[in-house]
């Protein structure tokens, strides 16, 4: 018979990391493990990262809930696929952080209990193109970052906008543009749905001045005006919050009306990995790009999500890493490689002592 325990870990932020929703110094996450009484030294594990004011099921009472639903947790068998999982527990279908804490859990057991969640590319030494993130702050903070993304091998930086003076962020762009000229930068930028409904083709028109690969939600979730943003930007339009509560039919629905370039799509967000598929499905159908981006999750779900991607002809830079913003992450084999590259370094084993 499988069991399930449930484990709580606060990881430390290394720095100040500033988002459209405020200052975080500290990330709640819980770690389902999943064994078979016969021998529980032999263990899945998956990783449970809902993100306040974004995941719905992180109202009052989740910590509680999820305890329940680890505690009554019980199967005679190991599900073989993500179809099969979904089907087993269809109470957590719209829970999209544990749905994919659970999906990784099951799925790393059946592999053998040895962080294998999929058996693809990645798993083999083949690197996965990220972009390189760039936290909000003051510009000579954010300069000092986007110095070093690309100091380090990256050729994509991700950068915010929306959060402060609207001619400073074009300054950055600016700056980019004519310091690193000779290096061929993907810049992709995230609104975070900040732009007004009045004035956001005209701050896009500003932005696609500097060559910019894609604009992440450019005015909130649920705006009317989201369709005609997507038909009219000079920069394509990638959605992100626009997918979370999406499910079923619902998703070829939400694309086939809003018609956008690019969906992004996180896991502990939006549906699980199961829900990520059907995502993926959807987008490929009607000739839209995609890519993963994870939700700050430690090394434990980055390794999921790499695997995962990597059962997919990667072709543009991912929103994944190795969980490095954290000053007490788990050792992990997972690498950035000199090139800006995702790796997973055999010669490196994993270390979850504190939750094992």
């Amino acid at each position: 018979m499988l069991k399930a325990t449930l484990h709580k870990k606060v990881f430390h932020f290394s720095f100040e990391a500033r988002t459209s929703r405020g200052v975080m110094k500290d990330r709640t996450c819980w770690f389902i493990k999943v064994f078979d009484e016969k021998d529980p030294s032999v263990f899945g594990i998956g990783e449970c990262a809902p993100m306040a004011g974004l995941s719905p099921e992180l109202k009052d009472g989740f910590e509680t809930k999820l305890k329940e639903f680890v505690e009554s947790f019980s199967l005679n068998t190991i599900p073989s696929d993500l179809n099969e999982i979904i089907s087993k527990f269809p109470s957590i279908e719209k829970m999209s952080s544990i749905l994919f804490a659970v999906e990784t859990a099951l799925l790393d057991l059946s592999n053998g209990g040895n962080r294998v969640i999929f058996k693809s590319s990645f798993n083999e030494g083949k690197a996965i193109p990220i972009n390189g993130l760039i936290w909000m702050g003051g510009m000579d903070f954010m300069l000092q970052q986007i110095e070093i993304k690309i100091r380090d091998g990256f050729r994509c930086i991700k950068l915010k906008v929306g959060g402060l003076d609207f001619e400073k962020e074009c300054d950055i762009l600016q700056y980019v543009r004519r310091k690193y000229f000779r290096d061929n930068i993907t810049i992709r930028l995230d609104a975070n749905g900040a732009f007004k409904n009045e004035d956001a083709l005209y701050k896009l028109n500003e932005l696609s001045k500097f060559n910019v690969h894609s604009i992440e939600q450019p005015v909130k979730k649920g705006s009317e005006y989201l369709a005609e943003v997507c038909a009219k930007s000079p920069i394509p339009v990638a959605l992100d919050e626009e997918l979370s509560g999406v499910y079923g039919g619902q998703r070829a629905e939400l694309l086939q009306k809003l018609k956008p370039q690019y969906i992004i799509i996180k896991p502990s967000l939006h549906g699980g990995l199961s829900g990520t598929s059907a995502w993926i499905e959807e987008a490929q159908k009607l000739g839209i790009g995609w890519w993963v981006t994870s939700s700050l999750e430690s090394s434990v779900g980055l390794n999921a999500l790499a695997q995962f991607v990597g059962q997919y002809p990667v072709e543009i830079p991912q929103g994944l890493g190795t969980g490095a913003i954290y000053d007490d992450n788990f050792e992990s084999p997972l690498e950035v490689s000199k090139n800006g590259q995702l790796v997973m370094n055999s010669k490196i084993s994993w270390n979850l002592e504190e939750i094992s």
